[in-house]
């Protein structure tokens, strides 16, 4: 028996608008519909794949520069908010598992709000949006009230400790960018994703000991394990 071949992965572009709130960082999260077969009624970045138009003339365009108008351009059609492509700062890559039929490989972006913008769903394939800090977010996560992908749930926890943009323009130039190539594995009661650098990611398999970097999902009990 022939094992099938993985979809190819579309590349794609997502990006984390910030802005400084009273308290703390607060991120703009919004809700995709719920008829979307990838990812319908979750909550996540504005993002999406690369169209023919992203790329400039010629083919002189880089993949990073193509990411960044891909992010550019989704942000406008789902939020009405302009953004400049160089204000942008990557800081992952994601893709998505090779098991499932829908695959994306999806550059992560920052972009820091310095004036206040109005956002202004399409209410197409954006039905809602919301500020939120990313530990009230992560809260809501945990009573069943935001249904977060993965990357968004990983992101938001990586910005949690960080309370400004400046902070975050300075985190984030300070460290290199973050490459997932998540493994699915079954687990009593849930699921686990295996990153590249945990010691059961070539075996696939959840109980092989040594350092850890994994993301455990049992019902809204998220516990993401990184031993680096």
């Amino acid at each position: 028996m022939t094992t099938p071949m993985p979809v190819p992965a579309r590349p794609s572009a997502s990006v984390v608008v910030v802005r400084d709130g009273v308290e703390s960082l607060e991120v703009l999260l919004v809700r995709r519909n719920e008829n979307i077969a990838f990812h319908g009624g979750a909550w996540v970045f504005p993002g999406g794949r690369v169209d023919d138009g992203d790329s400039l003339p010629g083919g002189t365009a880089s993949e990073m520069d193509i990411a960044r108008r891909t992010a550019v351009r989704e942000a406008l059609e789902e939020t009405g908010l302009t953004l400049g492509e160089q204000s942008m700062l990557p800081f992952a890559h994601w893709t998505t598992p090779v098991d499932l039929p829908k695959r994306f490989a999806t550059w992560f972006f920052a972009v820091i709000l310095e004036e206040p913008a109005e956002v202004r769903v399409d209410n197409s394939e954006i039905v809602d949006y919301c500020w939120m800090t990313p530990a009230a977010a992560l809260a809501r996560q945990r009573t069943g009230e935001l249904n977060l992908p993965a990357p968004t749930f990983v992101t938001l926890l990586n910005f949690e400790s960080i309370s400004s943009g400046e902070a975050l323009t300075a985190h984030l130039r300070g460290v290199e960018i973050q490459r997932f190539l998540p493994r699915l594995v079954p687990i009593d009661d849930g699921r686990c994703t295996l990153y590249q650098e945990d010691a059961g990611y070539e075996a696939g398999d959840f109980a092989v000991p040594g350092p850890r970097h994994r993301l455990v999902m049992q019902g809204n009990d998220w516990q993401y394990l990184r031993d680096f």
